[in-house]
């Protein structure tokens, strides 16, 4: 960072617009699938023709409210839908169908951790609105083309308070705010997509000043990383800019990842610019206590919860268990991993964890809130045991799990069929112990003059010798007598 942004410090608010996992549109039938050709998901109520009424989608506000309660919001038990009015060419309406004054959550909170320690972010609203259209600019054409697809599709927009402080910080608590609505099963997370979008606010200040900066609003950033440097970019701009006398101009910038740089889009507009007004083709919604209980009742443990359990419960390090929680099918698969195998179990939960983060996660096919591992959880348990119980070393069992997820067949077939099984003769292993050093005896010669590190090479040299399946304890007994060790 320059001597000019160490004077300067960054405010950050994040707004996050999350799809709702509806088959259906906010106010109409149309299906919200990804990927269909383009205008045909779009009917008269999602093109705003004339005379077309919208219906709210019921399970559009349930997911809603469980988004509010997740976040730890006030969830009203009456709120309304406003039009946001502005002209784009992907908004059919030329108004948007959002809330305003009487949205459905407000202030809410979650934390983040950092390495200074945990961080509260506020919430100030999560509300539901439709999203646009989508605006598509053919290369080398002189036109540009609408696909209303996604007009319509149900989204709730989450705006958090200018509490973050860093763009480490920010992306932090998108991590954190991602994890949590695919924990709920509300939203996929797919920023490629479109389904998990964020728009940055930033501005920054003199450090000590207690007043807020002019801000920027940073669009429809689509990766973590573009989040991180948009945002960091950003601030060493307005930095130099207040170094040079200027004032921050309040406008909407895009980021251009290429050049590593955000660039003017249009000037900042304001509520009053939107003009909002009550939809009058829409009646409040109203939910009542019971409605709001029973989606409690049923809301699933939440990231946090689950990464302190496995922490507390299973012995596991912060990163293994903020790893393994990230993702909700990733969580469930190794828990039912560790309900076969047995969390009781002398080695404990780190052993499959070890299997789960550093193997099987690497080619897991994750797609949306679904995870695809390359063997069941019963499989990866039963392979863990065979080491437990000295029936293959770690080694070999790498080999037995690449082939049961080739074959689909359980670890101890191949290892049975495959004559895989550990030696543990003391005779067979002391032999081969025997042979080796005798085959070289200069290595010998200066292991025993000090050369310590060479008990490796005859490690591996008595493992090659027994095919991998020489029980490495043994081995290592052996060989520390043998050579005197």
């Amino acid at each position: 960072m320059s001597a000019a942004t160490d004077r300067y410090e960054p405010v950050i608010g994040l707004e996050v617009h999350a799809q709702l996992l509806t088959a259906s549109k906010l106010f109409c039938g149309c299906s919200t699938a990804f990927g269909a050709p383009p205008n045909s998901h779009v009917c008269p109520v999602c093109l705003g023709l004339p005379g077309a009424l919208p219906v709210l989608n019921r399970r559009a506000v349930e997911y809603a409210i469980r988004v509010g309660l997740a976040l730890g919001c006030e969830v009203r038990r009456s709120s309304r839908f406003a039009r946001k009015n502005y002209f784009y060419p992907d908004l059919p309406k030329g108004y948007q169908i959002s809330q305003y004054e009487l949205p459905l959550n407000e202030s809410g909170a979650i934390e983040i951790e950092m390495e200074a320690g945990p961080k509260r972010i506020g919430i100030v609203r999560a509300h539901v609105e439709e999203d646009a259209g989508k605006n598509v600019h053919p290369t080398g054409s002189p036109t540009s083309l609408v696909d209303f697809n996604r007009s319509g599709v149900p989204l709730v927009e989450i705006v958090g308070a200018p509490d973050l402080r860093s763009a480490a910080e920010a992306a932090e608590y998108l991590k954190e705010l991602r994890a949590i609505l695919m924990a709920i099963g509300v939203n996929d997370g797919n920023l490629e997509e479109g389904s998990f979008r964020c728009d940055a606010n930033v501005s920054v200040r003199p450090v000590g000043q207690a007043e807020f900066g002019t801000r920027t609003e940073l669009k429809n950033i689509n990766s973590f990383k573009f989040v991180r440097q948009a945002i960091d970019f950003e601030v060493r701009r307005q930095s130099s800019v207040l170094e040079a006398g200027e004032a921050v101009r309040q406008e909407t910038r895009l980021w251009n990842d290429a050049r590593g740089e955000t660039f003017p889009m249009r000037s900042k507009e304001e509520a009053e610019d939107y003009r909002y007004f009550p939809d009058p083709d829409l009646p409040p919604v109203e939910v009542d206590a019971a409605f709001i209980d029973r989606i409690q009742n049923e809301m699933p443990e939440l990231p946090s919860a689950r990464r302190r359990r496995f922490v507390k419960a299973l012995g596991l390090s912060t990163y293994d268990a903020a790893v393994l929680a990230s993702h909700p099918r990733v969580a469930d698969y190794f828990e039912a991993a560790l309900a076969e195998y047995g969390a009781a179990r002398a080695q404990g939960a780190k052993p499959v964890a070890n299997w789960v983060i550093n193997t099987l996660m690497k080619t897991a096919r994750i797609d949306g809130l679904e995870a695809i591992f390359a063997v069941p959880a019963a499989h990866l348990a039963q392979l863990q045991k065979l080491v437990d119980e000295g029936t293959i070393s770690l080694t070999v069992a790498r080999k037995v799990l690449d082939e049961a997820a080739e074959r689909g067949v359980a670890p101890a077939q191949v290892v049975e069929e495959k004559g895989l099984c550990q030696v543990s003769d003391v005779a067979a292993i002391e032999a081969a112990c025997r042979d080796v050093i005798a085959a070289h005896p200069a290595e010998v010669e200066a292991f025993r003059g000090g050369r310590e590190k060479l008990f490796g090479f005859f490690v591996g040299k008595v493992m090659k010798a027994t095919k991998g399946q020489g029980n490495p304890k043994v081995v290592n007994e052996l060989l520390h007598s043998l050579l005197g060790a």
